[in-house]
């Protein structure tokens, strides 16, 4: 055969076939996981108040300060469990519409934690910088109508300086800060609290109220975000401050939470996200590694194929079975054992060839005595007995074998 004539390969080859459908079922479980998480993974560019943002508004500053001092910092996008006690909480509450601040969502007490927590309240809006990605303009202060005033802050007011100043702040008796006395850098438009039935924590050198302490509850309001955020934390001085807040309301060896749930990244909970959690995970394993083995069972069988059998089998065998499935469908087995007793003397009186004229009782007797005279085990009066006292199924085998040996030892066939 000349080369012309000779037939075509494959157009690919078998590993290309192989790579391919590996990269796919690769990208295609890449694609699923992503998809399920894809709303944990999410974060804001823009510049926010949260730990999430590098802004100068943001709190990621403050999180890098408390990991070069040693303390654990943890990010909380769900509730937490157990009620943990120790460590500090600081929740970032953004600026609120009006129409938002309605809805009361604003649930501190909710968030699981029974130690302290630090509320801190916004004060700058920010614009998006569109040359720098996660960067913010200076948009101004919040206005009053946008601070956070439902919950616990309901009777939580501010009120804001003019121009630059440089607070001295004192600790008041009775609380984490006592005898403490923090000289942050300068702020500009210092912000203070108006908090009716609060209880005063930081007060600066004119009497204003800088931090406070909800009666019968470790919940504290910082009214000033620069002392905090990283644009405070560029002064070395408001960088001390930061740090002594911290150190004061921190309780333990407990971690440093950032909740961001109240910021809008509450950790989200679907079906698809629970087929790739543990325990279920395992049960997604099992289901994939099922379907690669169809799959694989489909490009390669394991021998030829079948052909599809009769649904009505011919032949004696089939005939036998089919009324075998009947009689035991009529439940007549235990009374098949006489005329089965019949049926095995009548082929045993031929086989040892039994005068014709007898019959009855009289070929009964016949047939024991030559039986007797062979060694047989059994007599065909005492296996007559037997068959009128079958009525199972069991008892019907038994009484076959029984019979099956007898007409063995009669005609002395070969088993």
């Amino acid at each position: 055969m000349s080369e012309v004539d000779a037939p075509p390969g494959p157009a690919l080859a078998a590993r290309t076939i192989v790579a391919a459908v590996i990269v796919a079922v690769f990208a295609f479980s890449a694609f699923v996981a992503l998809l399920a998480y894809a709303p944990d993974l999410e974060r804001d560019a823009n510049c926010r108040a949260n730990v999430y943002s590098r802004c100068a508004i943001g709190f990621a500053g403050l999180s890098v300060l408390l990991r070069q001092e040693g303390a654990p910092t943890l990010i909380s996008r769900t509730r937490l469990q157990g009620r943990a006690g120790e460590g500090l909480m600081i929740v970032t509450p953004e600026p609120r519409a009006p129409q938002a601040a309605a809805r009361n969502d604003l649930d501190i007490g909710g968030l699981g934690f029974a130690g302290p927590i630090l509320v801190v309240l916004p004060k700058w809006r920010a614009a998006p910088d569109p040359r720098h990605l996660g960067w913010g303009l200076d948009a101004g202060l919040v206005p009053a109508a946008e601070m956070p005033h439902e919950g616990p802050l309901d009777t939580i007011g501010v009120a804001r300086r003019s121009g630059r100043s440089r607070p001295r702040l004192a600790g008041a008796a009775g609380t984490p800060f006592a005898g403490l006395v923090l000289t942050p850098g300068s702020i500009r438009s210092f912000q203070s609290l108006d908090a009716g039935g609060w209880v005063p924590v930081l007060t600066d050198d004119a009497g204003a109220v800088e931090m406070a302490k909800t009666p019968g509850a470790p919940i504290f309001v910082l009214a000033d975000p620069d002392l905090l955020d990283t644009r405070g934390l560029a002064d070395p001085a408001t960088f001390g401050a930061a740090a002594a807040i911290v150190r004061a309301l921190r309780t333990g060896d407990g971690p440093v939470i950032f909740d961001v749930t109240l910021d809008g990244y509450r950790v989200s909970r679907s079906p698809l996200k629970l087929m790739l959690a543990p325990p279920f995970l395992a049960v997604t394993l099992c289901l994939a590694a099922t379907l690669a083995l169809a799959l694989w069972q489909g490009f390669y069988r394991f021998g030829a194929v079948r052909a599809p059998a009769r649904a009505i089998a011919l032949g004696k065998e089939a005939l036998a079975d089919n009324s075998a499935q009947l009689i035991r469908l009529a439940r007549r087995e235990a009374a098949m054992a006489p005329r089965y007793v019949q049926l095995t003397r009548t082929a045993a009186a031929r086989a040892v060839a039994a005068p014709r004229d007898l019959g009855g009782e009289a070929l009964d007797r016949f047939l024991d005595r030559l039986a007797r005279q062979r060694g047989a085990g059994d007599s065909l009066e005492a296996l007559n007995a037997e068959a009128a006292q079958v009525t199972t199924r069991t008892g019907l085998t038994a009484l076959a074998l029984r019979l099956y040996r007898w007409r063995l030892e009669m005609t002395r066939e070969r088993r």
